[in-house]
């Protein structure tokens, strides 16, 4: 039973969870009670399949309370969602971050009227604004993620989520930068910036500000933040001012997280991405030599369409060129109403084995880098009493609790599960 309270329940990227908070906040603040929210994922057909089956579990689990479902599935696709019994409100990815929706929604009046749709879903693309918000809470985690961009104006042919998310548009910089400073004072000590497009930064704003430009200015105008983080980048978008402050601040953790998708020509083309693997592997080596110590991680699909035997080896082969540690690997799946979707298919068997066969290599990757960290000493951030993550992204196993939050000297010892050990300098 939820009489009294709001269950939020995320499926998909950081910036649903972050978003999550947010509508936690607004719901809380207008008084609704007794209800779920469901933040639903479109990137894959799996996905909406898992969106779909939260919702019916949640009617089960929660029989008495008002169901809400937003996210990109329910963006895409309003009225499936709308037609599963026990749906009270179904909203879209623009409306979820109204405070003036949820004060409707928590009204009697207004749920009570007869005939109306429970479909709040308006056309994302005509969205020209990004409402900035500060969410209230990150649950148990010392991290702060913050919102500073959403949509895309690119096509790739695999993906659905612009028809989810809309184009690009991004917070203003003096805001974002207002909006650290408050998280630092509310204790805070890594905050990572979040987005669907997040390199895209700025292309709408006066002057076109690039996210080096961005980044350099939060390091200097917030001297208090340890650290900064950034979600995802795509390389087609990086400029020499972001290499630049990459290179010179440490306060920037050695981490970034790359939009690759492929590594093979022929494939990149045929996915719309606007790099090649070449061009990858140059900012992985020219950022490597600035910076040693930085750590890649991926996106890479397994079974893109035409994608022969030859084209799966330039993308297992990318994972040695570009140095990669930390994968996320996608079974390619057809969305409908994407190019990709029209595009002849590789068997699901096929798309299976290369899927398995990357998440290995990885698996190997990942104990290289680990086994690189044995013997030095990090500062690593407390994410849970008994673990902290480095800058890298390694999460370390501490010797003893620790308060959430707090940085700490830690010296590797070893790595086990995929994860380090940590023990204070002095023993």
């Amino acid at each position: 039973m939820l009489p009294d309270q709001i269950k939020t329940e995320t499926l998909g990227c950081r910036l649903n969870a972050y978003e999550s908070s947010v509508m936690e906040g607004l719901a809380e603040d207008a008084n609704l009670t007794n209800t779920v929210i469901i933040n639903t994922c479109a990137v894959t057909k799996e996905a909406v399949r898992k969106s779909r089956q939260l919702v019916r579990k949640s009617r089960l689990k929660w029989p008495d309370a008002k169901i809400v479902v937003t996210g990109c599935a329910a963006q895409i696709d309003p009225h499936s969602f709308s037609r599963i019994e026990g749906v009270d409100w179904v909203i879209g990815n623009d409306s979820k971050l109204e405070a003036r929706l949820w004060k409707k929604l928590a009204d009697p009046e207004f749920s009570n009227v007869e005939n109306q749709t429970n479909i709040l879903v308006e056309d994302i693309m005509q969205v020209k604004e990004i409402t900035p918000h500060l969410a209230k809470g990150f649950g148990a985690r010392a991290v702060a993620y913050l919102q500073i961009q959403n949509g895309c104006d690119h096509r790739c042919t695999f993906c659905i989520i612009p028809y989810g998310r809309g184009n690009s548009r991004s917070v203003p910089a003096g805001v974002i930068v207002n909006q650290i400073r408050d998280l630092v004072q509310a204790g805070y000590n890594e905050v990572v910036l979040t987005g669907v497009d997040l390199t895209s930064w700025g292309g709408d704003l006066v002057g076109k500000p690039g996210i080096g430009n961005l980044v350099a200015r939060i390091l200097k105008l917030v001297p208090e933040l340890p650290r900064l983080r950034i979600s995802s980048v795509d390389p087609a978008e990086i400029d020499e001012e972001f290499i630049e402050v990459v290179s010179n601040n440490e306060r920037l953790m050695p981490h970034l997280h790359l939009s690759l998708q492929a590594g093979d020509n022929m494939i990149l083309k045929r996915m719309k991405r606007r790099h090649t693997r070449e061009e990858a592997i140059e900012f992985c080596n020219k950022i490597k030599q600035l910076r040693p110590e930085m750590t890649f991680g991926a996106d890479l699909i397994a079974g893109f369409p035409t994608e022969s035997d030859e084209m799966f080896k330039n993308t297992l082969n990318i994972l040695d060129d570009c140095q990669l540690t930390w994968l996320h690997i996608f079974p390619y799946s057809p969305r409908e109403g994407t190019p990709a979707a029209r595009m002849p298919q590789v068997n699901d068997k096929t798309i299976r084995e290369r899927a398995f066969q990357l998440r290995e290599s990885g698996k190997r990757r990942v104990d290289i880098h680990l086994e690189e960290q044995v013997g030095r000493t990090f500062d690593t951030l407390v994410e849970s009493p008994l673990t902290g993550r480095t800058g890298q992204y390694s999460v370390v196993k501490l010797p003893n609790k620790e308060i959430p939050g707090s940085i700490i000297p830690l010296t590797i010892t070893g790595f086990e599960d995929g994860n380090l050990v940590g023990h204070h300098p002095s023993v």
